[in-house]
């Protein structure tokens, strides 16, 4: 394998690692937050507050699916550019091919992020109910 096919792996690499790191900081956002506003809406007794919270931790959930949907184009790359025979162009991070195989909604319903997110969206709307 040349110099370029190794440098263009570790670019992907590279990538995939920072997409995680993202994945992990927007996961420890949205449980700060959501604890926030748990403890907000408990120590109020507000449903409204507690309502609140579930807006941010929607757009939080696909926020980081997007980061996992990126994660698994870029190691699609990774594997089609590791080939001896690949077709991908040496230094390329252009992963449209890849797109139609890996749907955001995959990602949004993944087990990861929805037994994560699920349960935090739904500890919230449990508040409400309680609280209203």
């Amino acid at each position: 394998m040349d110099a370029d096919r190794v440098k263009h792996l570790e670019f992907i690499q590279a990538t995939i690692a920072r997409l995680g790191t993202n994945s992990f900081l927007v996961k420890g956002w949205a449980l700060t937050l959501g604890a926030g506003f748990l403890a907000l809406s408990a120590g109020q007794k507000s449903g409204t507050v507690a309502g609140a919270g579930v807006v941010p931790l929607l757009c939080f959930w696909f926020l980081d699916a997007h980061f996992l949907r990126q994660e698994r184009l870029y190691r699609r790359l990774y594997d089609a550019a590791r080939r001896p025979d690949s077709a991908v162009e040496v230094l390329s991070m252009d992963v449209r091919p890849f797109r139609p195989d890996v749907p955001l909604y995959r990602a949004v319903l993944s087990d990861s992020l929805g037994l994560f997110y699920g349960a935090l969206v739904l500890t919230e709307l449990a508040l409400v109910i309680v609280l209203s």
